[in-house]
């Protein structure tokens, strides 16, 4: 599924064919909750570079309903977007809803946290969902757990896991037969931060075959070392010649170590989310443009960037409008920031090609990490 172009040490440059289209990896897909990335319409995605966007199967499952995505034709058509799209499992809403969820054997029981009415995902529904959704990519059922959590916890729901991606694979395959779809399933492996469960649950998930495979269960709490020690000893039991996952990471730095061990594929929700309470992310890191400090400052967001945004507006500007809680404000912020990560990951890609990634990573986190200027 995945054609890799280049190869520089570990870190891979590639790109992935889907129904509506090719998208270049390394790639980040921004996080469009309800079939939109907040503040942003399809038009701006693409002007920032997006080739692939993520939407969240419990959100739009709930509101507007699997139908009406499905008689529109599909996510893609639906949000006007019309290149390729991912959907979660829901597994990993339920799991941030805990307080109104319940797990079993047999799936997920939850209540909408619009209305309370009470619903059931087993992993054949969750596969069935995404299916009418219309994704290029679909994620199986899995049970994601919290940090820190018992190592007893954590074996159970490797094993959850495990059972339940028989089961999407089996309900996927037969969906597929009588469809003539060619959407593609991924695996998600669990084990929190136990070295063994890693290993025990990659090599579970690698076993069913699925078209790409994922590492979730990460960025949840644990520390940054701790997140670096789990994916490094998880990739090395994933096959080379599939999509490898790194789901909900977001932070830069956090990218680049990923992308340095051979991780294919991004999401968070971290650009827009930070964006929308006054937070981007710039060249010399993260800047709060919401501070009194720049009141009167008539530079752009970020000095090296060649956004509609930067070219445009000051920071005293977007100040003002954050200020005046201006809904332009988040518009504008959550453009720049949108922009910002494309970018990241084109450069990313380009100093692969050109097998220059550890000088480009060297040389982007001694910039990132000095203070806004």
């Amino acid at each position: 599924m995945i054609r890799v172009l280049q190869i520089d040490q570990n870190a891979r440059r590639g790109e992935i064919s889907t129904a509506h289209g090719i998208f270049q990896t390394p790639a980040f897909m921004p996080v469009g909750t309800s079939g939109a990335v907040k503040a942003l319409t399809s038009a701006d995605l693409e002007e920032c570079g997006a080739e692939i966007i993520l939407g969240n199967t419990y959100h739009l499952y709930l509101r507007p309903g699997t139908e009406t995505v499905k008689k529109m034709g599909g996510l893609a058509k639906f949000a006007g977007w019309n290149k390729p799209t991912l959907t979660d499992s829901g597994g990993f809403q339920i799991f941030s809803l805990k307080d109104i969820s319940k797990v079993t054997d047999k799936g997920v029981e939850f209540q909408s946290h619009h209305d309370g009415s009470k619903h059931f995902f087993s992993p054949e529904k969750a596969i069935q969902v995404q299916h009418d959704l219309g994704a290029d990519i679909i994620m199986q059922l899995d049970e994601c757990v919290p940090y820190p959590v018992d190592e007893k916890i954590a074996a159970s729901a490797i094993e959850r896991t495990f059972e339940w991606g028989e089961k999407c694979l089996d309900e996927h395959n037969r969906l597929k037969t009588n469809s003539n779809s060619s959407v593609s399933l991924f695996g998600i492996v669990q084990g929190s931060v136990f070295p063994e469960l890693r290993k025990k649950s990659a090599a579970q998930i690698v076993s069913l075959n699925f078209n790409g495979n994922a590492i979730g269960g990460l960025s949840v709490g644990e520390s940054k070392g701790e997140m670096e020690e789990m994916l490094a000893l998880t990739i090395e039991h994933l096959p080379i010649d599939k999509p490898r996952y790194l789901m909900g990471v977001g932070y830069p730095e956090d990218i680049l170590m990923a992308v340095s061990y051979g991780i294919d594929m991004f999401d968070c929700v971290l650009p827009t989310r930070n964006a929308r309470t006054g937070n981007v992310f710039t060249s010399a890191g993260q800047l709060v443009y919401r501070n009194a400090e720049y009141a009167n400052d008539e530079r752009p967001l970020d000095l090296e960037c060649t956004c509609k945004v930067c070219q445009r507006y000051s920071r005293a500007y977007l100040r003002h409008l954050y200020n005046q809680s201006e809904i332009t404000a988040m518009v504008l912020s959550s453009y720049h920031s949108t922009y910002f990560y494309q970018d990241l990951m084109k450069k990313i890609r380009t100093a692969i090609s050109e097998n220059k990634f550890e000088s480009f990573k060297k040389s982007f986190l001694e910039k990132y990490s000095s203070k806004p200027r």
